[in-house]
């Protein structure tokens, strides 16, 4: 879908929640005529102007139309990208928190970067990284499972916390135990965003897929129920599929130090930006003032 004459705001998010407002109608209908649905997903970047500027007034408008959860990925930027997108992910992330979505998932393009190198072969990652692990959610949600979790669930997990997480995924080698493969899950190479499950994870859905022969179904039960002693309510869902087993977790937190960071960040970049162009200005009429009270002379 493109929105007529929108050819980017310019990082501007102010420019990007009137262009919403002139254009609501037909993103709506273009979103309705995509039939019903039984689960929203939003993924935008924070940090540029128009994603993140539309995302929390769709949220707005989504939640009023649909009855489904709607749930909101949220891509944060290198940190090295400038102050305005740091700005823009602050308000964007703080925004979407106010709009209420059934939960808000990171994924941090500066943590991922780490794990694949330069920034072609980053960005090419982490889209299929996420990827990915959406579409293991969906199919297993749309799969008669061996042991079921479902939609009610995933909202259940979404309310913990504060009301923010993100995802992992570990797929096992060959003489791997499911057990290893759960908590391989939760291992900082296969997370989306910086976070220690065990110290500030307060819900959590696990969905393990895999040949018959490689899901311990009492081992399963085992590990999550002392995964549950340590995260809190963990859900979940054993799909029987060909292949080695592969986990998706989908957890939320209790707190985000990582958050903690970008937003103090962001506060002095935007004072350090405030600072510039009160000086700016200053400079500006005081260059002026050389010529006040004077007339140009022919």
């Amino acid at each position: 879908m493109h929105v007529p004459h929108l050819h980017g705001v310019g990082a501007n998010r102010n420019v990007g929640k009137k262009m919403f407002e002139e254009n609501k109608e037909m993103i709506l209908g273009e979103i309705d005529k995509r039939g019903s649905f039984d689960l929203i997903f939003i993924i935008t970047s924070t940090a540029g102007g128009s994603g993140s500027s539309f995302a929390p007034l769709l949220v707005r408008e989504l939640k009023q139309t649909y009855n489904a959860p709607v749930v909101c990925l949220a891509v944060l930027p290198f940190r090295d990208e400038g102050a305005i997108s740091l700005q823009n992910t602050a308000f964007c992330l703080r925004e979407l928190v106010e709009m209420k979505p059934t939960g808000v998932l990171l994924v941090d393009n500066q943590y991922l970067k780490k794990y694949a190198g330069d920034i072609k072969s980053a960005y090419d990652k982490i889209n299929t990284t996420t990827a990915r692990r959406i579409l293991f959610l969906i199919e297993a949600l749309n799969s008669e499972m061996l042991m079921v979790t479902d939609l009610g669930d995933l909202k259940t997990v979404m309310s913990g916390g504060v009301g923010i997480g993100t995802m992992g995924f570990y797929e096992s080698s060959n003489g791997s135990t499911v057990k290893s493969s759960i908590l391989g899950s939760f291992k900082p190479s296969g997370l989306l965003f910086p976070a220690n499950v065990y110290d500030e994870g307060a819900r959590a859905m696990l969905i393990i897929k895999g040949d018959k022969k490689y899901l311990d179904l009492d081992m399963i039960t085992k590990t999550v129920d002392e995964l549950s002693s340590e995260v809190g309510q963990v859900f979940k869902g054993v799909l029987v599929k060909k292949g080695p087993s592969k986990v998706l977790s989908l957890f939320t937190l209790n707190s985000v130090p990582e958050l903690e960071r970008i937003y103090s960040s962001a506060a002095d970049v935007i004072r350090v930006e405030a600072g510039k162009r009160e000086a700016s200005q200053r400079q500006l009429k005081d260059a002026f003032a050389h010529i006040e009270d004077l007339e140009p002379i022919y």
